[in-house]
């Protein structure tokens, strides 16, 4: 929508700047005009109010002052609970003037564990309808979910490799396909403007041992999960992390690849706080939309740590 103003035209000075979404338009800006003083408050007001998000102001021989500031963007971890998850979403709370944050979980332990705000909310990904409150009013999904598998009571990794299962209801197929679907649809339905998934490498390999933990055939179903975000139409960030490790982030030097091409490497570990801070990061540039990477990191005190993340997103041209 356009809005065309006329006013009396009086020799101003434009000051202060709109503050733009990703799209380029002014972003709930309280826009005011320096005139002759019969220009009312209320008139003044009025107008103000009238502007939209996607408002765009015709200026022609007057001064407008823009505030300095937007709202928040509302942003959605599900798998808030995790170790991963947990580290998006604390990040995501310590900058509040740039995001409003919210988590989901599975438990009301796994919500205490966190905090126990009430931005956490409790659902199954399993079940559509149970996440929906969560997700109606965000402007972004960061996907974090995934099965996680069991050793076998009895397992004794000292004498080989230990056995896995996966509890009932809980298997990739149900988790990472199912439940990631629902929160895909959920989220176009909502209107969500970016979606981040978080998935693993190793993807191409069907032989891949991850596939083989309690017969789960979890990297199949993760990326089944993937394509169909590929496919939804909905700006997406695919992000495939390599093995992941509790360990300090923004220390080392990131790598994006394509295709597993980093597990054929000696750099195919990243720390958890890395992936969650390019989560993060993948909501402010374009750079980053309709992509799908697989991340890892250079050993610490080897290479440049990361800090220009739109030169990082770049160097990223595949789309699945």
């Amino acid at each position: 929508m356009t809005t065309t103003v006329t006013v009396t035209r009086v020799p101003l000075i434009f000051s202060g700047h709109f503050p733009k979404n990703k799209n380029g338009c002014a972003s709930q800006s309280a826009v005011h005009f320096l005139g002759s003083s019969s220009t009312s408050s209320a008139s003044r007001s009025s107008f103000s109010s009238s502007l939209t998000t996607t408002t765009r102001i015709r200026r022609a021989g007057f001064a407008v002052l823009a505030s300095n500031s937007m709202a928040p963007s509302i942003v959605l971890v599900t798998g808030a609970g995790g170790r991963t998850g947990s580290i998006v979403y604390k990040k995501l709370k310590e900058r509040s003037e740039q995001y409003v944050a919210r988590g989901l979980v599975r438990t009301e332990e796994s919500k205490e564990k966190i905090g126990g705000a009430e931005d956490v909310f409790v659902g199954d990904i399993r079940e559509s309808e149970s996440i929906v409150p969560a997700i109606q009013g965000i402007d972004s999904l960061i996907i974090l979910t995934s099965a996680v598998p069991k050793m076998k009571p009895g397992s004794d990794p000292s004498k080989g490799r230990p056995e896995f299962y996966f509890e009932d209801g809980a298997f990739p197929e149900q988790v990472d396909w199912i439940g990631q679907k629902n929160q895909i649809d959920a989220a176009k339905a909502a209107g969500v403007k970016q979606i981040v998934l978080v998935g693993s490498m190793g993807g191409t390999n069907l032989n891949h041992p991850l596939n083989s933990l309690g017969n789960g055939n979890i990297l199949v179903w993760k990326r089944k999960a993937e394509q169909y975000l590929a496919d939804s139409g909905v700006p997406y960030t695919i992000i495939r992390a390599g093995g992941l490790q509790d360990k300090e982030g923004g220390v080392r030097e990131l790598l994006v690849g394509k295709d597993d091409e980093l597990l054929q490497t000696e750099t195919r570990t990243i720390a958890r706080a890395d992936v969650a801070e390019v989560c993060i990061q993948a909501l402010q540039y374009e750079e980053a939309q309709f992509k799908a990477f697989d991340l890892a990191s250079k050993p610490e005190g080897t290479g440049t740590p990361a800090n220009d993340f739109k030169a990082l997103f770049s160097q990223v041209t595949a789309r699945f």
